[in-house]
């Protein structure tokens, strides 16, 4: 195999996602860059791939340090295999600063793509992907978190972060408050034997995570804002998009708050638009 860094999609679940280029990548690489070698060592073993080689941690801490190292070996004649614990590299994950000595040094760079979390749950959320932003990982500190919903709740497109269970309800609490009636989704244990995704309101989520204790790596998603000028809104429209996922009475509330109409007239159109179906 060329001598070159090759940044390889792992899986995010299921190790049958794999695709057959990277495992022929991983099998033929000299040296893996990884962020746990551990984890990268056991995914190996797994595939029954050799992990007699050489294998360097690549984290945010010592990625300025570790790339010298890294394009000496490519420059020796090594090909080098870029992986993160899980899923695509660079995604919320070091690598970027690796790309660019590599560029700069005239590396032959390549990607094997494979899993991205964040693609796989705008897949199942059913929430508008013509326009999307990823955000990474939710600060854990409460005001931080209220800070970055606050910055990002007024841009035209579906909102994408990363979350943990543990942390989930305080996120959704933060997001009822500013994003207050947009719909929202959680999918969780991607490619797993327990996946979901969950849609709804805050509140929906909320009661349905209180109700059972969420688990798992979580992928949290907020729909892009409304349009605030009422002529310039099909209210009809926007009621039948939102009654494909939410009860009646949540889908009033929404179409209500966000463009201040009369709750009455609302509720009658949606009522309408229930019973025709």
């Amino acid at each position: 195999m060329k001598n070159g860094l090759y940044i390889v999609a792992t899986p995010i679940g299921n190790i049958h996602d794999l695709s057959e280029r990277a495992i022929e990548t991983l099998k033929a690489a000299e040296v893996i860059a990884c962020e746990d070698t551990r984890i990268t060592k056991k995914l190996l073993s797994l595939l029954n791939i050799s992990i007699q080689k050489t294998f360097i941690t690549l984290h945010d801490h010592n990625e300025e340090e570790q790339a010298g190292k890294l394009i000496a070996l490519i420059s020796g004649g090594q090909a080098v295999a870029l992986v993160s614990d899980a899923g695509s590299p660079l995604i919320s994950d070091p690598g970027y600063k690796l790309i660019n000595h590599c560029r700069a040094a005239g590396i032959y760079i390549t990607v094997i793509p494979g899993c991205c979390a964040l693609i796989c749950a705008l897949q199942l959320a059913g929430l508008p992907t013509d326009r999307f932003m990823f955000a990474g990982f939710i600060p854990n500190k409460d005001k931080a978190r209220q800070d970055l919903f606050s910055e990002l709740k007024a841009i035209p497109a579906t909102l994408v972060f990363y979350e943990t269970a543990p942390r989930i309800i305080k996120t959704l609490t933060a997001a009822a408050e500013i994003f207050a009636g947009r719909r929202l989704a959680v999918a969780r244990e991607i490619t797993k034997l327990y996946e979901e995704c969950l849609t709804g309101t805050a509140e929906e989520l909320i009661a349905r995570f209180n109700a059972k204790e969420p688990k798992g790596e979580m992928v949290f998603m907020v729909a892009p804002p409304l349009k605030k000028n009422d002529s310039e809104v099909d209210v009809e429209a926007e009621l039948r998009r939102l009654l494909a996922d939410m009860p009646l009475k949540s889908a009033v509330k929404t179409v209500v708050e966000t463009f201040s109409l009369n709750k009455n007239e609302v509720y009658q159109t949606a009522l309408r638009i229930k019973n025709e179906s």
